[in-house]
């Protein structure tokens, strides 16, 4: 059986998709209530503030402007938060994983009790394979990223061969047991990727690069034929 939080969040959901008042019995199959359930689920929506007009046996509208309520999640969408979160504790470094845990305690400390437990007790698990030491400060590099800041780097290619060049970094790329910096490469002048572990010094800039990340972002994927 669906929990009431969820239950609600689903006719919300189903109402938005309706231009048109839509009858009672619609809304109770396409939500899977009785026709009593629904009837009480539009009251209590409405007493949250969702402009809901209609009455039985004409049909319902939700009028523009309603905001959902911030902590209504569905099941899926929980489980989708607990496991997020437990693949950045597994996968990144131990600031933004902390981060991650911190964000998850903040969410379920305002859930309904119900809720909550689904957070507490979900069974999805993340098994990794630990990821290769990271020579770089992962947390400098995501602030030089936010900041569109330039990073000086000593590094180290595949082969061995190391080289000092500055880079405009716009995204960090996380695969199982790597980390990787994209950025556009000053030396290279082209879009270059930076295995974290393979840096060998790295400091960043008190310059900006001249272009915006976003735009940087867009152009790498195109030139990647990566779909946004």
């Amino acid at each position: 059986m669906m929990a009431r939080s969820e239950r609600l969040l689903t006719l919300l959901q189903t109402l938005r998709r309706y231009r048109r008042p839509v009858s009672g019995a619609v809304l109770a199959t396409e939500t899977g209530v009785s026709i009593r359930t629904l009837y009480r689920d539009i009251a209590s929506l409405q007493g949250q503030g969702a402009l809901i007009e209609g009455e039985p046996g004409i049909g319902y509208v939700l009028k523009p402007g309603f905001m959902l309520p911030p902590m209504m999640f569905s099941q899926d969408e929980i489980e989708a938060l607990v496991l997020g979160s437990r693949w950045v504790a597994r996968a990144a470094d131990p600031r933004l994983a902390a981060a991650g845990a911190d964000a998850l305690a903040k969410i379920a400390d305002v859930l309904p009790h119900e809720m909550r437990d689904e957070i507490e007790t979900s069974t999805l698990l993340v098994h990794l394979r630990p990821p290769v030491a990271d020579k770089a400060d992962l947390d400098a590099i995501r602030k030089a990223i936010r900041s569109e800041r330039i990073l000086k780097l000593t590094y180290s290619d595949e082969s061995g061969t190391v080289s000092v060049r500055n880079i405009w970094p716009f995204a960090l790329s996380y695969f199982e047991q790597v980390r990787v910096v994209v950025a556009w490469c000053e030396l290279r002048q082209d879009y270059r990727h930076f295995r974290t572990d393979r840096i060998v010094e790295m400091r960043p800039q008190d310059v900006r690069y001249p272009r915006r990340r976003a735009v940087l972002l867009k152009e790498w994927r195109d030139q990647q034929e990566i779909s946004s």
